[in-house]
C-alpha cells in the first residue's frame, strides 16, 4: 500500500503533536505494511519537520519511504497549476498522487480531499482518505483503511 502524508497532518505523524492516529499510521510505515511516498515540494514540507528528517534516513534504507522523482512532480505540478484544475492550495500533492499511484492520503484539508476523489484528477483506484478532522483516536476506520488492498496504482 502506497500513502501520502500532507504537511497540514505530518506534525500528528511526525512532530511534536503525535495523535494516536498519527502514531498508529506511522507504525505501519515501520512495519512495512504502509510505503510513505514524498517529493517536491511536499518533501521539503515534511523536511521541515526535524524528527521527519531523522526518519527519513532510516526508512529510506528499510523501503518505508520512496522518494518521487523532483523534476517530474514540479513539471506535474506547473501543469495543474496552469490547468487551474485543483480547489485546493496543495497541486503538488495531486501531482504526486498522479505520478506514484498512491491511493491512501493523510490529511485534513477536505479541498485537497475533494481534488483527489476526483477521478479527472486521479483515476481509479479511489483515493482514500485518513483523516483526523473528526478523531484523533486510533479509531477502526484508521485501522480498517491502513489494511485495504490494492491503494497503490501501477504505472
Amino acid at each position: 500500500m502506497c500513502a501520502i502524508v500532507d504537511a497540514n497532518a505530518a506534525n500528528e505523524v511526525f512532530g511534536n503533536a503525535l495523535s494516536p492516529a498519527g502514531l498508529g499510521f506511522r507504525n505501519c510505515i515501520n512495519q512495512g505494511k504502509v510505503q510513505l511516498i514524498a517529493g517536491g515540494k511536499l518533501l521539503q514540507e515534511l523536511e521541515e519537520l526535524g524528527r521527519f528528517r531523522e526518519w527519513a534516513r532510516n526508512a529510506t534504507l528499510a523501503g518505508s519511504l520512496k522518494i518521487a522523482n523532483e523534476n517530474e512532480v514540479n513539471s506535474r505540478t506547473e501543469q495543474l497549476v496552469n490547468a487551474g484544475v485543483c480547489r485546493s492550495d496543495d497541486p503538488h500533492v495531486v501531482a504526486l498522487a498522479q505520478i506514484s499511484g498512491a491511493r491512501l492520503l493523510y490529511s485534513n484539508d477536505k479541498d485537497l480531499h475533494r481534488d483527489l476523489r476526483n477521478e479527472n484528477l486521479v483515476p481509479s483506484p479511489r483515493v482514500r482518505i485518513y483523516s483526523t478532522n473528526d478523531d484523533k483516536s486510533f479509531t477502526r476506520r484508521h485501522q480498517r483503511l491502513l489494511r485495504t488492498k490494492n491503494l497503490c496504482r501501477s504505472r
